[in-house]
């Protein structure tokens, strides 16, 4: 059984702070350790997508859930795991001791799932010495990231904690990276809990978790999907997103998904189920047929291919995006650069009302905000934003800049309290992005992050923009074409194959995704195409839009109507 922080702070004195930072995890709030709780039809549902049914020796085989919780996925497992004990022709119980594995790191809620757990079983008719000694054997109460396992499991299920880094102890996030390889940029703590579950996969075994679906697409994702692409195979995925899955709200998309320590050459879909136990049984007989006949279910090739993201939905657009991306260069290799605005880490200190910023001329640049962008046009709402930064790079000094200096210090316990301020304390009032003011005089296309429809904005050269808008320039594009090709649903087209959605349909219009766009080089149009787009852009009329861009596209009409269907 694994090492109880408690007695690694006793043995291994070196060890306090890593003990220190798992007892707080032990004792944190729901927030801090991510504790979200699914609901009973689902929990049946992914038992029967691996397979952990009664009528099946489960007794002579292993099950591990990772985080407990509040026991919804232990309870229905226990239940059949004795349904299929009761049934053996020769029941062990030894045997049943190795059977099941349950970690939680809670202590409350470790306790209160014992008590639960406990009734559970002397309702089965086990006798409370026996009931004891199962629940002393299969729950284990640990990180499941730092603890030792006893082996390998042939099945394991859950929703493993949804945890931002930034509410973990630094002492356990430096654990973790030197322990996970699939730790890569801001990647959640549900990533290295899929990571480890699957190294503790035996051969054969199925995996199957609810949990957030954006690692299946976006940048922290990738050394995970590259791991399961090159060592597992993606079984099974279901996209439940707008379904009540849990028994609490939830902003990230969920879905579950299916992987088994085998080899495999397709994948099985099914989108947003409805969610009675009737339905669930049946999708899941279909999911793992040998052949499925139903119509919710759909087969692809398989979807893990390297670190790229995941393409599990609008297959039908599938094509025209591999077409699009095969014949032409990517939207910057075509000579147009993709960035981000300033993002300040303190706002009201360092954005104002620009004729009130009392700081030297050349100290403020006006800024676009995303509610400036509202109508489809600029429409700038007279705010600016502080430039701490030299021409030539590096902080201005405040000595050279009286005004600058009087304005930072008096709002310096605001800006002094952010992190990119408390690691460089000498560098204490720089924002986190450098400004370039150059920016500003650029012509650009202005795209908020989160929308529904691409807003392609067209700034002749006015404004810096805000942390939530993202810019396209270009010197060889011209950018009123370019806004016609992104406003006719080529934007949506390959944004909507690569990024994760938010609630209600949005999508996130940010820079990894955008990048991704394809467009055709600017030399390769003809002056008529070249002037057809220009208007078309200039016009902002959708149908413009689409014809010229179906043009220089080279679309057929059934291309035609997949695009426009997808972008207007």
């Amino acid at each position: 059984m694994a090492q109880s922080p408690a007695l690694a702070q006793q043995f291994f004195p070196s060890l306090c702070p890593l003990a220190e930072a798992v007892e707080v995890l032990a004792s944190s709030g729901i927030e801090e350790r991510g504790a979200i709780y699914t609901r009973a039809e689902v929990v049946e549902f992914i038992l029967d997508l691996v397979g952990y049914t009664p009528d099946k020796p489960i007794g002579q085989q292993r099950l591990l859930e990772p985080s407990f919780g509040g026991g919804e996925f232990l309870y229905a497992a226990v239940s059949r795991l004795i349904a299929a004990y009761r049934a053996s022709k020769a029941p062990n119980f030894d045997q049943l001791l190795n059977a099941l594995r349950a970690v939680e790191v809670h202590r409350e809620t470790y306790n209160q799932t014992y008590a639960k757990l406990l009734a559970q079983l002397e309702g089965l008719k086990f006798s409370l010495r026996e009931a004891r000694a199962l629940a002393d054997t299969w729950l284990v109460r640990n990180d499941f990231l730092l603890a030792e396992h006893d082996g390998e499991f042939d099945y394991i299920v859950g929703n493993p904690p949804y945890v931002r880094q930034e509410l973990i102890p630094q002492v356990l996030i430096d654990e973790y990276r030197r322990r996970f390889s699939t730790i890569y940029d801001r990647a959640d703590i549900y990533v290295p809990f899929i990571e480890q579950s699957l190294a503790m996969l035996a051969r054969g075994g199925v995996l199957s978790f609810i949990c957030a679906d954006r690692w299946m697409k976006n940048r922290y994702g990738g050394p995970l999907r590259k791991l399961v692409s090159e060592r597992y195979h993606l079984r099974a995925y279901v996209d439940m997103v707008d379904t009540p899955a849990f028994l609490s709200e939830v902003v990230a998309y969920p879905a579950i998904f299916v992987i088994a320590n085998e080899p495999g050459n397709t994948t099985r879909l099914a989108h947003r189920p409805k969610l009675d136990a009737s339905t669930l049984k049946a999708l899941a007989t279909d999911i793992n047929a040998t052949v499925s006949q139903s119509a919710a279910v759909k087969e692809i090739p398989v979807a893990a291919r390297g670190s790229e993201p995941w393409i599990l939905e609008a297959l039908d657009t599938l094509g025209l995006v591999r077409r699009l991306e095969a014949q032409y260069p990517t939207i910057e290799e075509a000579g147009c650069r993709v960035g981000i605005g300033v993002a300040t880490g303190a706002d009201k200190a360092f954005i104002g009302k620009f004729d009130e910023l009392d700081v030297e001329p050349d100290r403020k640049v006006p800024i676009a905000m995303s509610k400036d962008l509202a109508t489809g046009t600029l429409r700038w709402g007279g705010l600016g934003v502080i430039n701490p930064f030299a021409p030539e790079g590096g902080l201005v000094r405040l000595e050279q800049y009286p005004k600058l200096k009087l304005y930072l210090e008096a709002r310096k316990e605001q800006i002094a309290r952010r992190h990119v301020a408390q690691k460089t304390p000498a560098n204490w009032y720089r924002t986190i992005d450098r400004i370039y003011p150059e920016l500003v005089g650029q012509p650009k296309l202005l795209i908020p992050d989160i929308r529904g429809e691409a807003s392609i904005v067209y700034d002749e050269g006015a404004c810096y923009p805000h942390h939530n808008l993202y810019f396209v320039t270009s010197a060889n594009w011209d950018l009123r074409a370019l806004q016609a090709v992104l406003l006719s649903g080529i934007a949506r087209l390959f944004i909507s194959t690569y990024s994760t959605k938010m609630r209600g349909g949005y999508l996130r219009f940010q820079a990894q995704y955008l990048r991704r766009i394809r467009i055709p080089n600017w030399s390769d149009l003809s002056m008529e195409q070249r002037a057809a787009v220009i208007a078309a852009g200039a016009s902002k009329d959708p149908k413009l839009c689409n014809k010229a861009v179906a043009d220089i596209y080279n679309l057929s009409e059934a291309e035609s109507a997949l695009l426009f269907d997808v972008g207007v």
